[in-house]
């Protein structure tokens, strides 16, 4: 294995961070996404039940 510079680790460990913040972003958008669905059946069969 080849050593890394201090730079390439922080650049790795960074690239990492931003990684795991895009897929929790991805996570709450799926589910509020969802939640939102769920409001609008929800709020649509209180007003005209089936």
């Amino acid at each position: 294995m080849r050593d890394l510079s201090a730079e390439a680790r922080l650049h790795l460990r960074a690239r990492s961070s931003s990684n795991r913040v895009a897929v929790r972003f991805h996570i709450v958008a799926v589910y509020s996404s969802l939640a939102l669905i769920a409001a609008i059946v929800f709020g649509a069969a209180s007003v005209r039940p089936f």
